[in-house]
């Protein structure tokens, strides 16, 4: 991933966000967000970030735990520790050891935005 230290939007470890969010740049979670996240450029996830909705974005660097679906045009990576309870569409994927992932994959086709 180009540029991994530009991040936008920071959601810290003690917050919590109910509600659909939409961020331009790239986003880094710390915390909780109940709601579907659209990320124009890059997700990071982090170990203690917790994600329930679904997840569109370009690339993504998940440590934390999502309850949802992941679209993503390029790749993701999921660190060791990571846990995945949905279906992943990418280009790319990346699973260390120690990951705990149900659910399916579809990879290498074409992504659909749905608007």
């Amino acid at each position: 991933m180009e540029k991994e230290g530009k991040i936008d939007t920071i959601i810290g470890r003690n917050t919590v966000v109910n509600g659909d969010l939409k961020i331009t740049g790239s986003i880094k979670i710390d915390g909780t967000v109940e709601g579907n996240i659209v990320v124009k450029d890059n997700l990071f996830c982090g170990n203690t970030g917790f994600i329930k909705g679904n997840v569109t974005c370009k690339s993504g660097v998940i440590g934390g735990k999502i309850e949802g679906n992941i679209q993503s045009e390029e790749l993701l990576e999921f660190q060791s520790g990571a846990q995945m309870y949905g279906d992943i569409i990418c280009k790319g994927l990346i699973i260390q050891s120690g990951v705990f992932f149900e659910g399916n994959c579809r990879m290498g086709q074409k992504t659909k935005e749905k608007d």
